[in-house]
């Protein structure tokens, strides 16, 4: 019987299984499609697996050295400066086997750190300390969210599965620093979420007596809430002004406010520019 997702080994066992469809991806791929453009501006597939990488780093540093964590984030704050910097450069000067190497180390050491965590325990991140369960969560997330760039740009349709509840409940909650991101004031009206999981299971999130309503399929929801698609091309259906302005702007993942992704269809895989 697989473990229920909701506890810590079984999320673990959920982001494994999220590493490894990824790795399905990327391990078949020449040297050329890592320079595959993704639709995120500018990035390839080779920038896309390094920035996991170097998080999964990170991650397993805040977990094992939580003091040493701190003192690197506030001092890459503090600097300034494109903050993605580091790990771009590192993985363009690297072949893409060596791209997949480092995310295959990294992926690995920080799924083996994670599971030493209690699940009370809180780990530092770049922002509010995470709770075990959201930071695994917001591991498998990117994880998820980085891997549709690379499906995208491959021409890739994957299949959704129900590991994406992960990712909608972190969507949910990150509803209020959505807006705290943006400066702006949360809205005092409550959203209900009711979502179509992949296999037609209904998931949830009850807001109580509120007209403000997100409804459709979680895929969708996913991939909104990760800023991978527009909500314009998405079924979802939105019911409210509250609810309205939480979509235009929702975002998943720490940091500053993402750029998110333009109406219009998704275009296929493009060559890099030499």
């Amino acid at each position: 019987m697989a473990p229920d997702p909701t506890t810590l080994p079984g999320l673990l066992a959920d982001l494994e299984a999220e590493h490894t469809d990824l790795e399905g991806l990327l391990v078949p791929l020449d040297e050329a499609s890592w320079g595959t453009l993704t639709p995120a501006d500018g990035w390839a597939v080779r920038d896309q697996v390094s920035h996991l990488a170097f998080f999964d780093d990170a991650a397993t540093m805040a977990i094992l050295d939580p003091t040493a964590f701190t003192t690197m984030a506030e001092a890459a704050m503090a600097a300034g400066g494109d903050p993605m910097e580091e790990h771009l450069v590192r993985g363009r000067a690297m072949e893409g086997r060596a791209v997949l190497a480092w995310w295959q180390g990294s992926r690995r050491a920080m799924a083996s750190a994670a599971e030493g965590l209690d699940p009370h325990d809180r780990v530092p991140w770049f922002g509010p300390p995470m709770g075990t369960l959201s930071f695994v969560s917001a591991r498998l997330m990117e994880t998820w969210a980085h891997g549709q760039d690379v499906a995208d740009a491959l021409g890739v349709t994957r299949v959704p599965t129900a590991r994406l509840r992960h990712i909608a409940h972190l969507g949910v909650r990150a509803r209020p620093f959505s807006y705290v991101v943006h400066g702006l004031e949360v809205p005092p009206e409550p959203v209900h979420v009711e979502l179509t999981g992949p296999s037609g299971e209904r998931w949830a999130w009850d807001a109580g007596v509120s007209s403000e309503l997100v409804s459709g399929s979680a895929l969708d929801f996913c991939l909104v809430v990760t800023q991978r698609r527009h909500l314009a091309d998405t079924g979802l259906r939105v019911q409210g002004p509250a609810a309205a302005q939480w979509l235009s702007i929702a975002q998943a993942f720490a940091g500053p406010p993402g750029n998110g992704r333009p109406p219009g269809r998704v275009e296929g895989p493009s060559p890099a520019p030499r």
